[in-house]
């Protein structure tokens, strides 16, 4: 039996050959279809090179198993949330490793409804079963079809907007040559905005650069066209484009802690008294929003798994996390990387506000570290230590995800990734940027005495 190192907790990434080739998404094909029993699956994949090549092993494992199987082609994960209930399929793999260097490919699944499948209900079970590679095949192969469903996604997203209420504005759009800019294209020509595209054809080459906007590097270009074409703003997606990131029209990037505030205040005020989820890294500007617009709040664990959870348990009509991951309970509970910048451009249409505008009082009431990542040993010593250092001056410690520490005026989160074997530290405080980037400094150099094997990572 082999150990299959491509497995993680939520999803299947690893590099191409060695962690992941043919044979394994052979053998994950048939894996997915002896757990989860489906007569139906969707597949589809991002603009990686060894994409195809991926998907026609995955299809080969699902077929030999008696699954019929619709390729939708080139896609981004949020499409096959969509064709999954669209299809009425019983499941759907995204073959794509999101914002991870070009070597590699990965796999997202879901059942039904497009329900996430990931180590606690069903990925380890899967990963196990690849690992034996000993099925049954059923005695009539599945059959297979290839199907475009993107006319029919833009339709759906579309109806999250009101056409009417738009005004022309000017959107720099850019994919970082991922594949966005064919949904952009779907949706171009149904509203009124003209779209600056830029680093907008797909290529798995990566041309300019691995598509992941939290590289400072990476924005560059978004900040430039904004500032040269005279946008109202600039949008820039992941490879995989279930995230998206904003910049003003001014080319500042905006963290998505105050974009998750944004939407809360959207949804709040088409829908009144809804629940709102939103994680525990950064929260006092998500609070206040949703007080100020009348929701209820409840916090989840990072990661999708756990929101998309706790959306479907509290049936929560938005869920928000920093990372840029936006979920709609109108879109399965799902993350979406359209919707959002839909939504906010339909704000600016309505209220003739700038971007700057909407978010500057969210940016000077609470300032944030935005996320610094940190390689280090031993989180369980670093909490402990940490709790020892702060607890007399803290007014709430919270263990909801990893550990949270609250005072009058400022506050952190420090976690574990569920992801990597990073940390991950968050500092915000009211109103003092001064403050916060003391208090950040000083935790810095705190957890710094705790261990020499601390460094700072840029992702």
């Amino acid at each position: 039996m082999t150990k299959l190192t491509c497995f993680k907790s939520y999803d299947v990434r690893g590099v191409v050959p060695s962690e992941l080739n043919s044979n394994v998404a052979y053998n994950i094909g048939r894996a997915f279809a002896a757990f989860l029993q489906p007569e139906l699956v969707v597949i589809g994949h991002d603009i990686r090179l060894t994409g195809p090549e991926i998907a026609s092993a995955i299809t080969a494992g699902l077929l030999e198993m008696g699954v019929d199987v619709i390729n939708i082609g080139q896609c981004g994960s949020e499409e096959i949330y969509f064709a999954v209930p669209h299809l009425e399929a019983d499941g759907g793999i995204c073959i794509t490793a999101s914002h991870n260097p070009a070597e590699y490919n990965g796999m997202k699944f879901v059942r039904e409804q497009a329900k996430p499948i990931s180590s606690d209900n069903g990925l380890l079970e899967i990963q196990k079963l690849a690992e034996k590679a000993q099925f049954q095949s059923a005695p009539i192969i599945g059959n297979f079809k290839s199907q475009n469903i993107r006319k029919e996604y833009a339709k759906k997203i579309l109806s999250f907007t009101d056409i009417k209420k738009l005004k022309p504005l000017k959107i720099v759009a850019n994919p970082g040559n991922g594949g966005a800019g064919g949904v952009i294209e779907a949706l171009e020509p149904h509203v009124p905005y003209h779209f600056n595209k830029i680093h907008f054809e797909p290529d798995g080459h990566f041309p300019n650069g691995v598509p992941n906007p939290l590289l400072p590097e990476n924005r560059e270009s978004t900040r430039k066209a904004v500032l040269d074409s005279n946008a109202d703003m600039g949008i820039a997606w992941d490879g995989d484009f279930d995230r998206c990131f904003f910049f003003d029209e001014k080319g500042n990037f905006i963290e998505g802690y105050y974009i998750v505030s944004l939407l809360t205040r959207i949804m709040l005020e088409r829908s009144p008294r809804e629940k709102i989820i939103y994680d525990p890294r950064l929260y006092w500007a998500t609070q206040k929003t949703i007080s100020q617009y009348g929701g209820q709040g409840i916090v989840s664990k990072t990661g999708h798994a756990f929101i998309k959870d706790a959306m479907r348990s509290s049936d929560a009509i938005y869920g928000g996390e920093m990372s840029a991951h936006h979920y709609f309970r109108d879109f399965y509970y799902c993350d979406n990387g359209h919707l959002p910048w839909l939504l906010i451009a339909e704000l600016l249409s309505t209220t003739g506000k700038k971007l700057s505008e909407l978010v500057s009082e969210l940016i000077h009431e609470h300032p944030c570290s935005g996320e610094i990542n940190l390689k280090a040993e031993n989180s369980d010593f670093i909490f402990k230590e940490l709790i020892q250092q702060y607890e007399a001056a803290a007014i709430n410690i919270d263990t909801i995800d990893g550990l949270g520490m609250e005072f009058e005026q400022w506050r952190f989160n420090i976690r574990a990734s569920n992801t990597e074997p990073l940390l991950r530290l968050n500092v915000e405080s009211l109103t003092d940027r001064h403050l916060m980037n003391t208090k950040t400094d000083e935790l810095l150099a705190f957890i710094q005495s705790l261990t020499s094997t601390i460094t700072k990572v840029k992702l």
